[in-house]
């Protein structure tokens, strides 16, 4: 899935040490989202 600057990111949930976070419940905070090539990780 592609997103252009500006367009807003679909709503999703996450495991962390946490517990589970779902991007929704994070309205109005700051929030980066990373994401990492396979390439970079050895395999």
């Amino acid at each position: 899935m592609a997103l252009q600057p500006g367009t807003q990111a679909p709503d999703f949930t996450l495991d962390s040490h946490m517990g589970q976070v779902k991007l929704s419940d994070l309205r109005g905070k700051n929030v980066v989202v990373g994401f990492h090539p396979t390439s970079f990780t050895g395999r």
